[in-house]
Protein backbone atom coordinates (compact mmCIF):
# COMPACT_ATOMS: atom_id res chain seq x y z
CA UNK A 1 0.00 0.00 0.00
CA UNK A 2 1.24 3.45 -0.86
CA UNK A 3 1.56 5.35 2.39
CA UNK A 4 1.06 8.71 0.65
CA UNK A 5 -2.50 7.86 -0.39
CA UNK A 6 -4.98 8.99 2.23
CA UNK A 7 -8.54 7.77 2.81
CA UNK A 8 -10.80 10.26 1.02
CA UNK A 9 -14.22 9.44 2.46
CA UNK A 10 -15.93 10.76 5.54
CA UNK A 11 -15.57 10.40 8.45
CA UNK A 12 -11.82 9.88 7.92
CA UNK A 13 -11.61 13.03 5.79
CA UNK A 14 -13.64 15.83 7.33
CA UNK A 15 -15.98 17.03 4.58
CA UNK A 16 -15.88 15.85 1.00
CA UNK A 17 -12.71 15.19 -0.96
CA UNK A 18 -11.83 17.96 -3.38
CA UNK A 19 -10.88 17.41 -7.00
CA UNK A 20 -7.28 18.21 -6.00
CA UNK A 21 -7.39 15.57 -3.22
CA UNK A 22 -8.66 12.95 -5.66
CA UNK A 23 -6.11 13.82 -8.37
CA UNK A 24 -3.24 13.77 -5.85
CA UNK A 25 -4.26 10.28 -4.71
CA UNK A 26 -4.53 9.12 -8.34
CA UNK A 27 -1.07 10.51 -9.10
CA UNK A 28 0.44 8.71 -6.11
CA UNK A 29 -1.23 5.45 -7.18
CA UNK A 30 0.05 5.70 -10.77
CA UNK A 31 3.55 6.59 -9.53
CA UNK A 32 3.55 3.55 -7.25
CA UNK A 33 2.23 1.13 -9.87
CA UNK A 34 4.46 2.40 -12.70
CA UNK A 35 7.58 2.83 -10.59
CA UNK A 36 8.11 6.31 -12.04
CA UNK A 37 7.98 9.50 -10.02
CA UNK A 38 8.14 11.45 -13.27
CA UNK A 39 7.97 9.47 -16.51
CA UNK A 40 10.29 10.02 -19.47
CA UNK A 41 8.86 12.03 -22.36
CA UNK A 42 8.02 8.87 -24.33
CA UNK A 43 5.88 7.59 -21.43
CA UNK A 44 4.27 10.91 -20.43
CA UNK A 45 1.07 10.47 -22.47
CA UNK A 46 0.37 6.97 -21.10
CA UNK A 47 1.18 8.15 -17.56
CA UNK A 48 -1.14 11.17 -17.83
CA UNK A 49 -3.97 9.05 -19.29
CA UNK A 50 -3.62 6.63 -16.37
CA UNK A 51 -3.79 9.48 -13.84
CA UNK A 52 -6.91 10.82 -15.56
CA UNK A 53 -8.57 7.37 -15.58
CA UNK A 54 -7.79 6.72 -11.91
CA UNK A 55 -8.98 10.22 -10.99
CA UNK A 56 -12.30 9.61 -12.75
CA UNK A 57 -12.75 6.14 -11.25
CA UNK A 58 -11.98 7.46 -7.77
CA UNK A 59 -14.45 10.35 -8.11
CA UNK A 60 -17.14 7.90 -9.28
CA UNK A 61 -16.41 5.56 -6.39
CA UNK A 62 -16.55 8.31 -3.77
CA UNK A 63 -19.74 9.68 -5.31
CA UNK A 64 -21.40 6.26 -5.14
CA UNK A 65 -20.45 5.25 -1.60
CA UNK A 66 -22.97 5.37 1.20
CA UNK A 67 -21.30 5.91 4.54
CA UNK A 68 -23.49 4.77 7.40
CA UNK A 69 -24.14 7.42 10.01
CA UNK A 70 -23.07 10.21 7.67
CA UNK A 71 -25.45 12.94 6.55
CA UNK A 72 -23.09 14.27 3.86
CA UNK A 73 -22.90 12.74 0.42
CA UNK A 74 -25.39 10.53 -1.38
CA UNK A 75 -29.07 10.44 -0.45
CA UNK A 76 -29.81 7.85 2.19
CA UNK A 77 -26.41 8.36 3.84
Amino acid sequence: MCRSIKTLRPPVLPGEATEDDIRAAALQYVRKVSGFRAPAAHNREAFDRAVDAVTQATAELLGSLEVRGSRSGAPGG
